[in-house]
């Protein structure tokens, strides 16, 4: 085989390998440290930022325990127990049910994941009597994104979902008087309002840059039942110190 073929199935399989390529989950240690300015808006007009730390305590096989607190604030915030993959569980009829899974090692660009639960009076939400969310995640490709702490080739994750809820029933009470000569009476009234279904979806993205450790860049945004955002959530890090270094 002469140097000219060679050359060729080089300049052909290396896009291959490229697209191949997998990302498998970092080695983290205690110390490795977080920081992002992380913005909330709700509504038209509601607006609030903060810059956070996030903070590794340890480490088991299954868990990261991580503590967080506004950066600079001399106290440390509490303690609170993530999945390998930095999955969000919430205790939802007694059992721990993933909510949010934003990695799914190993990584690779084209893998699909979902998460699917149901739970009821979500966040504490009283009008609504229980609400199933659905969330399709796929891994789109590397991106060069810009944020606070630099530039970055970030492999980008792309959720697209939707949120079904039923409203709560309610109960209403009219009350009105009747006035004849001599005598008043006052009549009561009292109505069900049966359920009714609402709906509504959701949009993530996640920019994971391996040598960070966790993503550089994320999105969490709200619509409701009728097509409009009410909330969006979004994290761009600052600094970061993982490895010891």
């Amino acid at each position: 085989m002469n140097k000219k073929t060679i050359a060729l199935l080089l300049a052909f399989s290396a896009p291959v390998l490229a697209v191949a390529q997998t990302i498998t989950a970092p080695t983290l240690k205690e110390g490795d440290t977080w920081t992002y300015v992380d913005t909330v808006e709700t509504g038209p007009t509601g607006f609030r930022q903060t810059h956070d730390a996030i903070t590794v305590q340890r480490v088991t096989d299954s868990h990261i325990y991580i503590a967080s607190k506004q950066a600079g604030s001399p106290s440390e915030g509490p303690e609170v127990i993530v999945d390998a993959d930095w999955s969000r569980t919430r205790e939802i009829s007694g059992s721990e049910v993933v909510v949010n899974k934003p990695l799914a090692f190993p990584l690779q660009a084209g893998k699909t994941w979902k998460v699917q639960y149901t739970e009821p009076h979500p966040s504490g939400n009283v009008k609504l009597s229980s609400a199933t969310w659905t969330t399709k995640y796929k891994v789109v490709g590397y991106e060069d994104i810009q944020v606070p702490a630099g530039k970055f080739r970030a492999l980008k994750i792309e959720a697209e979902g939707d949120w079904r809820g039923e409203l709560a029933p309610t109960n209403t009470v009219v009350q009105a008087a009747q006035t004849q000569p001599g005598q008043t009476t006052l009549i009561t009234q009292a109505r069900r309002v049966t359920p009714e279904a609402t709906a509504g979806s959701t949009y993530k993205a996640f920019w994971y840059a391996p040598e960070v450790g966790r993503w550089v860049k994320s999105v969490e945004e709200y619509y409701g039942s009728n097509g409009v955002r009410s909330q969006r959530f979004s994290s761009e890090l600052e600094s970061y110190k993982v490895g010891g270094s």
